[in-house]
């Protein structure tokens, strides 16, 4: 697919804000009660902090400014809910229901190794 080449820093872009932008939407269900609401079973401390970090790091993500530490920070937080909500669940993420989990984790985890990207604030080009 050697056509799509020449198009990797916008894909890889259009990715960013994409992961960014969704991730931002959790957080503001989970903060605004919208597009349906929060998750009732969630502790309130769980809830405020995650929606905290999905809002404001996928905002970051997104725009891309500070784009590594949020990133790796969004990624964290995935790991962390995987492990604590759909692990004991079941062994696998099709069978516990933690594939969006493990997917925004490792999405986040290639954009804060990859770094900002084109069309972001910061205007730095990946490493």
């Amino acid at each position: 697919m050697e056509f799509l080449k020449r198009y990797q820093e916008q894909i890889f872009a259009l990715t960013r804000i994409v992961a960014g932008l969704l991730f931002a939407l959790h957080g503001a269900q989970k903060l605004f009660g919208l597009f349906g609401g929060a998750p009732a079973e969630m502790p309130a401390p769980l809830l405020y902090s995650a929606g905290l970090i999905e809002l404001v790091g996928g905002a970051l993500v997104a725009v891309g400014f500070q784009t590594r530490w949020a990133a790796f920070i969004c990624s964290g937080q995935m790991a962390v809910a995987y492990f604590m909500v759909h692990q004991r669940m079941g062994l696998l993420p099709i069978q516990n229901h933690g594939e969006l989990a493990v997917l925004y984790s490792w999405v986040f985890l290639l954009i804060a190794s990859t770094g900002d990207g084109v069309w972001s604030i910061s205007g730095t080009k990946s490493s």
